[in-house]
């Protein structure tokens, strides 16, 4: 092949990878990033927020730290209570029923169980204050200098409600997704629980539309109240890596949407470097 033809190739393909831009974002806030450290996206991304469900993710991560996933624990009335009182998305527990550990942390992730978040931290506080108080720990930790916890379950609070930032999120995503245990459960579908003489069948099935839309999505946790709007968590593989992203105070189904184009992005960035 002469020179020419190669210049006049190479002259071709240039303006093709500098026309891709960054998708149009809608949410209030978004961070994206990946496991080599490349910042893809960023809006507004250290503004401190409510972030709603996906506080579970902290819950699951302080669980994973000290509990062995073969525990048993009993749900009890107040666990049912709790999330039905407050309007919360729950896993249908009923009091009595014993699960172990790892269907507990289905229960959290998938369908988004404040009744399983309050059994678990009722129990790994043990008692909630402390379980909130071993939760802000870790989020020192683990340099999350913008988030406070109030809850385990990110349903709003009177007063002196908690709050985090995209970039917070990402790191914790990040960190979490180091467990191999967490990463199967937030991949997961849907998770069946069969029959047992201690607790009924369940069937929890995940609230992560993206999982069902996009090619090698890991996870991670969808969220909403009012005061935070829709939220979304994401994690992918991109070009032999991980891209992890968040968006807070979006639009229900245009978080899964903008979810694939900025995980599109970041795989075109990756590759053109």
């Amino acid at each position: 092949m002469s020179s020419v033809v190669v210049a006049t190739l190479v002259g071709f393909s240039s303006p093709a990878v500098a026309a891709v831009e960054a998708p149009h974002v809608g949410a209030k806030s978004a961070y994206v990033i990946d496991s080599a450290g490349t910042v893809h996206y960023g809006k507004r991304h250290t503004k401190r927020m409510p972030v709603a469900s996906l506080v579970k993710v902290m819950t699951a991560y302080v669980v994973l730290s000290e509990a062995q996933l073969s525990d048993v624990i009993r749900v009890d009335a107040i666990d049912v209570r709790y999330a039905a009182r407050g309007g919360a998305a729950t896993a249908g527990l009923r009091a009595g029923e014993r699960f172990t550990v790892r269907d507990l942390l289905y229960a959290l992730m998938l369908p988004s169980g404040a009744d399983a978040a309050n059994v678990l931290a009722r129990h790994y506080g043990p008692g909630k204050t402390a379980f909130v108080a071993k939760m802000n720990r870790a989020a020192r930790a683990l340099g999350l200098s913008d988030t406070r916890y109030t809850n385990a379950d990110g349903m709003p609070t009177p007063a002196n409600g908690g709050h985090s930032t995209a970039a917070d999120q990402v790191r914790l995503a990040q960190h979490a997704m180091r467990s191999s245990v967490f990463r199967t459960i937030v991949g997961k579908p849907v998770h069946r629980v069969a029959k047992t003489a201690v607790h009924r069948a369940h069937v929890w099935h995940n609230t992560n539309k993206l999982l069902d839309r996009a090619d090698d999505v890991l996870g991670v946790k969808t969220g909403f109240t009012r005061a935070a709007g829709y939220c979304l968590l994401f994690a992918g593989e991109r070009n032999g890596r991980e891209v992890v992203g968040v968006l807070l105070g979006d639009q229900n189904e245009r978080r899964f949407t903008t979810a694939e184009r900025l995980l599109d992005y970041a795989d075109d960035q990756i590759a053109f470097g």
